[in-house]
């Protein structure tokens, strides 16, 4: 299909939407837990509905970063203003018979949930029809408050949840690794956001999915400090769901260390995005292991990290080899700095905001898109982490992978 420049096309995922999924939210729901199957699911054609007591569409709920900084405890930050887009009301009264599963993720908002009649009465319809349930982290209250995990379900969850799993008549399952996710008929729960590949997984299967990935991929994620916390972790999680071998590199760490991301929030123009501390993220392999005879695709995130990899000229050489050899090339938000350093976007379309457009045009881009995501031949560019189910949906096609329901 041809695509002209800006187009619908662009910035649709390319896979008609065939199930349809809810995503129940709330304030200081954990940010990782909401975004990943958001974005990962819309790429893959999956129809989500984020659906909040108390919120209508077009309002927001504010998400917590919950990661571990060196204290006992995991540390609680402030992360992104994730839209509402479904009335809760209407979807609570659609429940299983509009949706194929339901996802809740973990976070402090469960606790005010676990205590709303309406909201227990919704998840408890759900796990009467033996529909998909995703519960990460603390959401598992929810399932206990609605009897969901009595007569022994297997769930697995944070650790100090363990009483509740009990308490509530369900078996508890450790979570090693941390990237499990507990599969007991309908009920799916993990430790939280490091399982998202599993989850996804597990949950497409659960709706009927026909994944068909031709091969293990693999894909390399360029990352280093002040990455963008979604445009890293996104396709990360999204990829390995659907059966790539996804590595993270970067050419100042060594595989087990950690990079800080940034969260850049969505505001209104002209302002710019106010930048917060996001989730930490792994290091998978070495830098010496990263090759593009080693992969099929390089995905470089924005956030303030291309600054740092540019000055790498090893990062700047290994871009420009996985060109030359034909793989595919994905960049989102200030990434493309990384592919004007390299010489890719020559002639080339792209898809930019605001901060990457005289860059991309300096470059020597033909043409640049506002919004969306563009996929010009192996060449695939988004204009930052609000465009992430197209992106995604743009590598996934050119890796070859189709998901099918």
């Amino acid at each position: 299909m041809s695509r002209s420049p800006g187009s619908a096309a662009d910035r649709a995922p390319p896979m008609a939407p065939s199930r349809r999924v809810l995503l129940l939210c709330g304030d200081y729901m954990e940010d990782y837990e909401a975004a990943v199957p958001l974005y990962a699911l819309a790429a893959l054609g999956v129809t989500v509905d984020c659906a909040a007591p108390g919120k209508r569409p077009g309002e927001s709920c504010l998400t917590a970063v919950h990661e571990f900084l060196g204290f006992e405890l995991y540390t609680e930050l402030p992360g992104h203003r994730f839209p509402v887009t479904a009335d809760f009301a209407a979807a609570a009264a659609a429940g299983s018979s509009r949706y194929d599963a339901l996802i809740i993720p973990g976070g402090r908002f469960t606790e005010q949930l676990a205590a709303d009649e309406d909201a227990v009465a919704l998840v408890a319809a759900f796990a009467a029809a033996r529909r998909p349930v995703v519960l990460t982290c603390h959401s598992q209250l929810l399932l206990a408050a609605a009897g969901g995990l009595a007569g022994g379900v297997r769930c697995t969850a944070f650790f100090g949840m363990r009483p509740v799993v009990e308490l509530a008549g369900g078996t508890w399952v450790d979570p090693d690794p941390f990237s499990l996710c507990v599969a007991d008929g309908h009920v799916l729960s993990a430790i939280g956001w490091p399982a998202h590949a599993e989850i996804i997984a597990k949950l497409l299967a659960a709706m009927g999915a026909r994944v068909d990935a031709g091969g293990r991929q693999r894909v390399l994620i360029l990352c280093a400090d002040y990455v963008d916390d979604y445009e890293a972790n996104v396709p990360f999680r999204a990829l390995a769901g659907v059966g790539c071998s996804v590595e993270a590199a970067c050419p100042t760490k060594r595989k087990g260390e950690t990079c800080v991301t940034a969260i850049y929030d969505a505001a209104p123009a002209p302002a710019v995005s106010e930048e917060r501390r996001g989730h930490n993220f792994a290091v998978t392999a070495d830098w010496a292991d990263a090759s593009a005879d080693g992969f099929d695709c390089v995905v470089v995130p924005g956030g303030r990290a291309p600054e740092l990899l540019v000055t790498h000229e090893s990062a700047v050489a290994l871009i420009r080899e996985f060109a030359d050899k034909g793989k595919v090339v994905a960049s989102i938000g200030q990434g493309h700095l990384l592919l004007a350093a390299a010489g890719l976007l020559r002639g080339r379309r792209c898809a930019a905001g605001v901060p990457m457009k005289v860059v991309s045009r300096l470059a020597g881009a033909v043409a640049v898109e506002s919004a969306g995501a563009v996929a010009d031949g192996k060449l695939v560019t988004a204009a930052g982490w609000t465009d992430l189910a197209p992106f995604v949906a743009r590598v996934v096609d050119l890796l070859g992978i189709t998901v099918s329901f």
